[in-house]
């Protein structure tokens, strides 16, 4: 199996979820969705931001479970692909320490019309937050720590269904 920063050997599965301690490294990732029928890419980059609900963040640390976590990051890809016809999804999420500014997740998502590859990406992320139990530690400013709740979904993501 490839590294989490190289890209996917032609003929791997169209969904994959991985975990991963090393920097994540899009462009190599992007390299792997190469298809004639995509007429569409959407991508998306989580990143470690300097505040969280008005508090200063100098850096964050997240813990998973991991077979838990790939398994259920799976199944939510798989619905992507079945509910907005995606030819390929591709999500990798960081565990252990992150600075300010490093990608703690990124998906890809390929469709034959950008509208499906739209809310597919946006299903993804919010699905993943909800569900995969991956956990968040907050770094503040001021010394202190928290564990924080990642499970919730954008306001205007409609769940599983």
């Amino acid at each position: 199996m490839p590294s989490p920063s190289f890209p996917r050997w032609p003929g791997d599965d169209p969904v994959e979820f991985r975990l991963t301690e090393h920097p994540i490294e899009p462009a190599a990732l992007m390299r792997g969705l190469a298809d004639t029928r995509a007429g569409a890419c959407v991508t998306f980059e989580g990143r470690v931001r300097d505040q969280n609900d008005g508090r200063g963040v100098r850096a964050l640390d997240y813990e998973a479970h991991a077979p838990l976590a790939v398994r259920e990051g799976e199944r939510i890809l798989a619905e992507a692909v079945e509910r907005f016809q995606v030819i390929d999804a591709l999500c990798v999420h960081r565990t252990g320490s992150l600075a300010l500014g490093d990608v703690a997740v990124w998906i890809a998502v390929t469709a034959a019309h950008r509208g499906a590859a739209f809310e597919a990406c946006r299903f993804i992320i919010d699905e993943a937050k909800a569900r995969a139990p991956i956990w968040k530690k907050e770094h503040y400013s001021d010394g202190s720590t928290e564990w924080v709740n990642c499970a919730t979904r954008g306001p205007e993501s409609p769940g599983p269904g």
